[in-house]
């Protein structure tokens, strides 16, 4: 089998990787990197802590992002030199490490073209994600529990980091709902995709005449809230319960009633916290949830108005956008855009990245159909 032509790879990486620098503006990314290093260089940085953590976490991701660009090009430099001297002596060992850093590389490009995809207003955001068993009974309680492990084990993979909000256990196995963030640049635009309807179908390990059960999960993301963002929550239209928490919990955590559920009158939302000790914190915690959902909610009723008036009638992508498909045969298949996997158990231990990858480019073309 005939080797990778270097000098055409090596040409279509220094050419991708360029196009890449365009779209995230290197120049005015290091300007505000200066600009934001002499504010946190101020003395009285942390007297205003909300714009203090504003200011650092915005330098973290503009460092972070302008590393893994400057690393992914030094990269590509080494290789060129690595071929160079492999040639010239003829080490075939050398060849082949060659290659397989020219692999590693292509991927890691790849998935760094695939972020400069997510230009939307909230996409840089941490996300928000809530799960909620559908139709299915137990198997769908289940299922809810497997999507929540599923995509705490990507974050676990990326080194992300997760908070849970709010975990409400079903009576014979698995979630009625859980809420969790996960707190990484860009997770938003990132696992936006993931939004819609899951359904699994399996032979059920609930029911003792082996049957085939099909069951459905609901999958909602949306951004977690700045200080900057502008949502009024006036507390004459929230209506406060407190009551014990419920599944598994530390101590304090299931013997005081600390658990809180918010409902917003005027939208009928309901959110809930139990996953601290105190009422205060599961109240400010809950609070959180809330307006990133309502703030979520705003931008859709702006964009179904927006669509409205565009004459689009398919502004969603409909009720079921992903099959997880256990029995008669094993594969894991995005409805939309059309990716698949054979090994179900992989995707389910977190190997997402390639759904992700795959949806950020299929929604990217479906707004530009839309815009033309």
């Amino acid at each position: 089998m005939a080797g990778p032509d270097f000098d055409q790879e090596i040409k279509q990486l220094h050419a991708t990787l360029s196009t890449i620098g365009q779209v995230l503006d290197l120049d005015g990314m290091r300007a505000e990197i200066a600009d934001l290093g002499q504010q946190v260089a101020a003395p009285d940085l942390w007297d205003d802590q909300d714009n203090a953590t504003r200011v650092t976490g915005r330098l973290s991701t503009l460092q972070g992002e302008l590393d893994r660009f400057s690393a992914l090009a030094s990269r590509v430099d080494d290789l060129e030199i690595m071929v160079q001297l492999g040639q010239e002596e003829g080490d075939a060992d050398a060849i082949a490490d060659a290659e397989r850093e020219l692999v590693s590389i292509k991927k890691a490009v790849e998935v760094l073209e695939v972020r400069t995809l997510l230009s939307g207003e909230f996409d840089a955001r941490e996300a928000l994600v809530t799960i909620r068993s559908g139709a299915g009974g137990v198997d769908a309680a289940d299922f809810a529990e497997m999507l929540m492990r599923m995509y705490m084990r990507w974050a676990e993979q990326h080194k992300y980091s997760v908070e849970v909000f709010d975990t409400s256990y079903a009576e014979e196995a698995g979630l009625k709902s859980a809420t969790f963030a996960i707190h990484a640049p860009y997770a938003y635009g990132t696992l936006s995709v993931e939004a819609g309807t899951h359904r699994l179908v399996r032979i059920s390990p609930f029911d003792n005449q082996g049957r085939r059960q099909t069951s459905f999960a609901a999958v909602e993301v949306v951004p977690v809230l700045e200080q900057t963002d502008e949502i009024e929550v006036d507390e004459n239209d929230i209506k406060v319960d407190v009551y014990r928490s419920s599944g598994p919990g530390g101590q304090s955590v299931n013997t005081t009633d600390s658990a809180v559920r918010l409902t917003h009158l005027p939208t009928g939302l309901v959110v809930s916290c139990q996953n601290e000790k105190s009422q205060l914190q599961n109240k400010a915690a809950a609070m959180i949830v809330l307006k990133a959902k309502l703030l979520a909610r705003k931008k859709a009723e702006e964009k179904a108005q927006l669509d409205e008036m565009r004459g689009d009638v398919a502004a969603s992508w409909g009720d079921q956008m992903r099959n997880y498909v256990l029995n008669p045969y094993q594969i894991v298949k995005d409805l939309r855009t059309g990716y698949e996997v054979g090994n179900p158990q992989a995707v389910f231990d977190g190997d997402l990245d390639g759904f992700l990858e795959a949806g950020i480019r299929w929604r990217r073309g479906a707004e530009k159909a839309a815009a033309s």
